[in-house]
């Protein structure tokens, strides 16, 4: 059974003009352990689509169950990493990264060894200590991702998480977060409207269609692993890569 189905999904959201229709009979399945990612047009809802799996926004129609079990409230079985760093400021790394695990109830001892854990999966180990305000967008984003990794959800949804940071740094947290994936074998849903960084993460690149948002087109995506940026100046990723964007600018066109 696939950890994530859509089935026939739908969003309408009134306005003063009268009802607009964001998604519409979106049909998605992400198995377990799979890397999916989605592009699309801007507009077309890829982010309320994954507030939809986030249980941050309600369907209006269709089905969206995550194990079988219908998504309708935010839960800790999906942890949720945006574009801005969302850190707490007051907070150091390591109190960050056990916020949640505070919350639960885990003992103290228990959830600092946790924290140093992931802290050191994202390699911030010298700066479990440090304050948000001293770190550079990269390594708040690692913050971001370790807090969330700490409290074990099966699916990581991620809204273009690396969307603000420099070409360099993108790079480093892309191939961090391979490295991540691969060892954690967490199931993720990532959005994004870059191309190559679509193409470097996934299994399966999910292309939506200008609204209302739609699932145009599953592109498998077989380019041997393990990648690293290397991989996006070979003949297989500009050939995927051309295939997507041919499907992408039919799209762009009518938005």
């Amino acid at each position: 059974m696939s950890m994530l189905a859509i089935n026939e999904l739908g969003k309408t959201f009134d306005s003063n003009k009268g009802p607009v229709i964001a998604l519409e009979d979106i049909n998605l399945e992400v198995n377990r352990g799979e890397l999916a990612v989605i592009v699309g047009p801007s507009g077309c809802g890829k982010s309320t689509l994954l507030n939809i799996v986030a249980g941050l926004e309600q369907k209006t129609t269709g089905v969206a169950a995550l194990e079988g079990n219908d998504i309708d409230t935010p839960g800790a079985d999906r942890g949720m990493v945006f574009q801005s760093y969302t850190l707490f400021p007051w907070l150091t790394v390591r109190k960050n990264v056990e916020f949640g695990l505070r919350l639960k109830g885990v003992p103290a001892a228990e959830r600092a060894e946790i924290a140093r854990k992931y802290i050191g999966l994202v390699g911030l180990e010298d700066f479990e200590n440090a304050l948000p305000k001293e770190l550079s967008g990269g390594m708040k984003q690692r913050v971001a991702i370790a807090r969330v990794l700490a409290n074990s959800p099966v699916m990581l949804l991620m809204d273009e998480p690396f969307g603000a940071l420099d070409a360099q740094t993108r790079i480093l947290l892309q191939e961090l977060l391979l490295d991540v994936w691969r060892k954690e074998k967490t199931t993720i849903l990532f959005i994004t409207h870059d191309i190559d960084e679509a193409i470097l993460l996934a299994d399966n690149v999910y292309i939506m269609s200008s609204r209302p948002g739609r699932i145009k087109a599953k592109i498998p995506i077989t380019i041997p692993r393990p990648r690293d940026h290397k991989a996006t100046v070979t003949p297989e990723f500009s050939a995927v890569k051309s295939q997507i964007m041919d499907l992408l600018w039919e799209e762009i066109q009518q938005s």
